[in-house]
């Protein structure tokens, strides 16, 4: 190229080269070339390939600390507090990842990649509320996967250091830690250490010996080829499969682990053979270990959890006992949803059974798309786990998960996705022959009517089983409390005799006060989690016979800039009668009635539903606690933004109409009706809104500006732009492309980057492995919009997932983002306005 541009005459030989006259003629014309070569740069250096800081607001809430993560110790005497973090550094994030199945791990560790550890730990007793700092742990620490032991003793813990994982072990008494073992723990399936009993755990280790890993050949043997013969195997759009025999390789080399069982002294004993193990569940005595092994051949269509795997029972000491089934591979599962694997599933122990194996099985084929009476089987076997399984309930629809109480009491769900229809079930898991009783029949969507999740406590075996009160006749309910005023979560106490509820306890205004734990037989003392829309989340301890509280922890307030925010549920309509809603957030001290209206920030996410009813119910509550992150839109109040969050999108298909065959017109009226009712209160003006979101949302923004002229700019996070790039379903969608083509393509705003005319910022991580936002999706959208000459910019983050993690990159979209916004959405001069959107969809 370059010597087509410049005409550069070689030098003659010897003497006759005279480099101080020829040296700077060659290096003007290299740098002449280069600057035509070379991508324009801005005026401000905006394009310049450096991280960029936001205002020091904006930075504070970032590095603000989170509230902490709390755990009520097995004997509900104390609580484990926990400091966590959401942000590693961009160093962090570039360590090797290898993607393999389905699944992201670090090399050098042997564990997953891109967690978000804890960093620190204490105790507090809820009696005297005592703080005991635990003892015993080093400066520098990062770890997950706490897990109790039966009787309430101890606790274990991994923690990551540089060369791998270590198990460590919490004396709960003394509050002081230890290590158990080196680091030589295998996470790479995500498999935490289990307790067998109070004094042993059973784990996973990295083999001793296994070498270095298999090295890629320079040139390769052969072509990479699939092959199907004639077989139906949809697939929705997973990322990180395998591609190729190295990759296979690479996988048998991370993913084999040793299984080995460690006691309190750190003595480890072998169990077994190597294998690429999946899971791992001890029995309930202890005596007993659910095993599932992955298994040859692998996929290069489908991730890790529907390779072949086979489950298997074994003793304590690795002995193997019963293989309960042998998965084939799962590439042709239906598409439909609701459909599912054929053969024994989802196996795992009754928690309230010493040693008994629970598991479902498919009647229907597995196939959602088929017609049928009854759809699963539950199914038991006990030890020592000789003859048949017997079969415990049936159900209409697909199952969903089972809470064990005793032999005449456990409570099973069942749901249906084309009729949203949840159903709730008791059943008689020692009466095989008895007739379930139905407990509840609803929609899911209509939150009014949830009757809450049951209690559940710990057992002497260290597992959660239903609490059913003193007497054993009762059932205890937590449920949010959804309501046209809000959330106001709830205790009721159900009598399984007569079915009749009491309510024990309703959150009151100013508060958002939500139950934790019933803490005695009786429901008298319940430990609460309590907040403000100014107070941070804080512990109590409630006494409703006496009605009495009592605060146990107090934790600072992480953002001291925005107390005094205001916050608002705003109600709403759409144009079609459709009931809407959204919180409203305004800088401190700013009045509506008296202040200039304020440039908007709008962030908001579609969902679909089968009814209007359900979909215009309030989901929120007007007195929580805003906890603000670089996630939340709230952050812009700190720079003169007032902010709707969450305005309500509902997609709504009634009857046998599909919700996204009028994606378009709902999305756009939706939204017009937000513009509507906050010009209306004289909060922002028409043309200083900027609509944005995440993922789906992103998808929603840039539809909003290609369908509307609602908004001033638009701001599209890590989202998917052309439907065509997912065509076995997407979201809500359970039609296909070749089945729904117009559909795919009228919701696609890559199809439409002709008609976006307002400046959009896309951003997007450059290795998400989210199904269907291939980073691709935003490559293709800004060369769509800068090919019609639109007003666009891309934003790639180098080692970004879906979500960003490193702080370098979160500090450098909100930069962007604060740019984008004074450059395309604050005006010069900002007037009061008053008539209505009139914003309709094309």
């Amino acid at each position: 190229m370059l010597s087509m541009l410049f005409s550069i005459p070689r030098p003659a030989a010897g003497p006759q080269f005279d480099r101080s006259r020829s040296l700077p003629k060659l290096c003007l014309a290299l740098l002449f070339a280069s600057l035509l070569l070379a991508p324009p740069a801005s005026a401000d250096g905006s394009t310049d390939p450096i991280y960029r800081t936001p205002p020091q607001e904006l930075v504070d809430m970032i590095d603000a600390p989170l509230s902490p993560w709390v755990l009520v110790t097995p004997d509900e005497r104390q609580l484990l507090i926990m400091d966590w973090t959401m942000l590693s550094d961009i160093e962090e994030l570039s360590e090797p990842e290898l993607k393999l199945a389905g699944r992201r791990i670090k090399p050098r560790n042997n564990g997953p990649s891109r967690t978000r550890p804890f960093t620190g730990m204490r105790l507090q007793s809820l009696e005297d509320k005592a703080v005991r700092p635990v003892t015993g742990l080093p400066a520098k620490l990062r770890f997950t996967n706490v897990r109790f032991a039966p009787g309430g003793r101890h606790a274990s813990f991994t923690r990551t250091v540089a060369e791998g994982i270590e198990l460590w072990v919490l004396d709960l008494e003394s509050a002081s830690a230890r290590r158990l073992t080196e680091p030589v723990v295998s996470l790479t399936a995500d498999e935490a250490p289990e307790w067998l009993d109070a004094e042993t755990l059973v784990l996973a280790l990295v083999p001793e010996d296994r070498g270095l890993p298999p090295q890629k050949e320079a040139v390769p043997r052969g072509p990479v080829i699939q092959e199907n013969l004639g077989q139906k195997a949809p697939a929705r759009t997973f990322q990180d499969l395998l591609g190729n025999t190295h990759d296979e390789a690479l996988f048998d080399f991370y993913f084999t682990s040793q299984l080995a069982r460690v006691d309190l002294g750190g003595k480890i004993t072998k169990l077994g053979d190597p294998a690429v193990f999946w899971g791992i569940d001890p029995s309930p005595d202890g005596r007993f270990v659910l095993v599932d092994i992955l298994h040859r051949p692998y996929s290069y269509l489908v991730p890790i959890w529907r390779f072949p795997m086979r489950t298997e029972i074994w003793t304590r000491d690795g002995a193997p006992v019963r293989q309960i089934y042998d998965r084939p591979l799962q590439e042709n599962i239906p598409i439909a949803r609701g459909s599912v694997a054929t053969g024994p599933r989802d196996v795992s122990w009754r928690s309230d059974a010493p040693a008994t194996a629970a598991w479902v099985e498919a009647l229907d084929g597995g196939d959602a798309g088929a017609e049928a009476e009854v759809r699963d089987k539950l199914m038991t076997l006990a030890a020592p786990f000789r003859g048949e399984a017997r079969e415990i309930a049936r159900f209409g629809l697909r199952f969903g998960g089972i809470q064990w109480g005793r032999d005449d009491l456990a409570i099973a769900g069942e749901w249906w996705w084309p009729t949203r229809k949840l159903r709730t079930w008791r059943v008689f898991p020692g009466e095989p022959g008895r007739d379930p009783v139905l407990m509840q029949d609803r929609s899911w969507e209509d939150r009014y009517s949830d009757p809450g999740d049951t209690v559940t406590k710990v057992n002497a075996w260290g597992r959660e089983v239903l609490d059913t009160g003193a007497d054993g006749d009762v059932l205890f309910r937590i449920g949010d409390g959804a309501s046209p005023e809000g959330d106001r979560p709830f205790l009721d106490r159900y009598d399984l005799e007569t079915g009749e509820v009491e309510r024990l306890f309703r959150s009151e205004a100013p508060y958002y006060e939500e139950p934790m734990e019933v803490l005695d037989d009786g429901g008298r003392y319940v430990l609460t989690r309590r907040e403000s829309v100014d107070e941070v989340p804080d512990y109590y301890v409630r006494d409703l016979k006496k009605d009495r509280i009592t605060r146990v922890t107090e934790f600072p307030h992480p953002t001291p800039l925005l107390q005094g925010m205001h916050k608002e549920l705003v109600k709403y309509q759409r144009s079609d009668g459709v009931d809407l809603n959204a919180t409203l957030y305004l800088p401190p001290g700013h009045d509506p009635e008296k202040d200039d209206p304020l440039p908007m920030v709008m962030w908001a996410y579609p969902r679909e539903f089968k009814s209007a009813a359900a979909a215009g119910q309030i989901d929120d509550s007007p007195y929580r606690f805003t906890r603000i992150g670089w996630w939340s839109p709230v952050i812009w109040v700190t720079q003169g933004y007032a902010v709707l969050d969450d305005p309500k999108m509902p997609i709504i298909g009634e009857g046998d109409s599909e919700p996204n065959d009028r994606f378009r017109e709902q999305l756009v009226s939706s939204a017009s009706a937000a513009v509507d009712e906050v010009v209306r209160r004289g909060v922002t003006r028409r043309d200083t809104i900027a609509i944005g979101g995440h993922s789906y949302g992103a998808f929603m923004a840039a539809n909003l500006l290609a369908h509307s002229d609602l908004f001033a700019a638009g701001i599209a996070q890590s989202g998917a732009y052309n439907r065509t790039l997912t065509p076995f379903g997407f979201q809500a969608e359970g039609r296909t492309l070749w089945e729904a083509p117009e559909t795919y393509f009228t919701m696609s705003p890559f199809m439409h980057a002709e008609k976006v005319n307002e400046p959009i910022l896309l951003v997007h991580g450059q290795v998400d492995n989210n199904p269907g936002t291939y980073p691709v999706q935003s490559e293709r959208f800004y060369t769509a919009l800068k090919g019609h000459g639109a007003n666009a910019r891309l934003v790639m983050l180098p080692f970004e997932s879906h979500g960003y993690q490193a702080r370098e990159s979160v500090l450098h979209v909100l930069w962007e983002m604060h740019r984008w916004m004074e450059t395309h959405v604050v005006p010069e001069a900002v007037a009061p306005e008053v008539e209505l959107a009139t914003g309709a969809a094309d």
